[in-house]
């Protein structure tokens, strides 16, 4: 083979390999201002298992009770679809966690893989809290060429949607 013929044969395949990629990380994050102080937020908040208590996409949750690295969860939505989640990382001192899909449901949120970390700060105000959600995420479907269902566009929408909704659920907990 020659040297052009080489040179070309690269210039008709490289647009082909272009297209051929498979999914890209997307990202989510949500805030919200809470009328209470950090502690009493918290304490609602850092529970685990307990999450269907104040968010109002989990019909039931179970926690294993572990608030440490590889503490576990179950998570039934309105749609009575499971997922799990597994505690990576749990600070009662810093009022955070952060945590991992370890069992995926497309049927209950259109991701293939999340990592997830929450936080409750301090507010702009005294007696104030600021809780964040925030997410790296892979679509549902990490083929090439992904449903409408499963794609970036839907991953994307779907996890904004389920911290709003936990956020909002939560701060009717303190504000009611």
């Amino acid at each position: 083979m020659t040297k052009s013929s080489f040179i070309g044969v690269l210039l008709l395949t490289f647009p082909a390999l272009m297209l051929a990629h498979g999914p890209t990380p997307q990202k989510a994050k949500e805030s919200i201002s809470i009328g209470a102080p950090v502690d009493k937020v918290w304490e609602v908040v850092k529970d685990f298992g307990g999450i269907s208590k104040w968010h109002g996409d989990v019909k039931e949750s179970k926690g294993d009770g572990k608030h440490e690295s590889g503490g576990a969860r179950t998570l039934t939505f309105q749609n009575g679809e499971e997922i799990v989640d597994e505690l990576d990382f749990y600070s009662d001192k810093d009022h955070e966690y952060s945590y991992r899909l370890k069992k995926e449901n497309v049927k209950a949120l259109p991701t293939s893989s999340y990592s997830v970390s929450m936080s409750v700060t301090k507010g702009a105000s005294p007696d104030t809290s600021e809780v964040t959600f925030k997410s790296r995420f892979y679509r549902g479907d990490t083929g090439n060429t992904p449903s409408e269902n499963l794609n970036d566009e839907a991953a994307v929408k779907a996890m904004n949607a389920y911290f709003k909704n936990g956020l909002d659920g939560l701060k009717k907990t303190f504000e009611k």
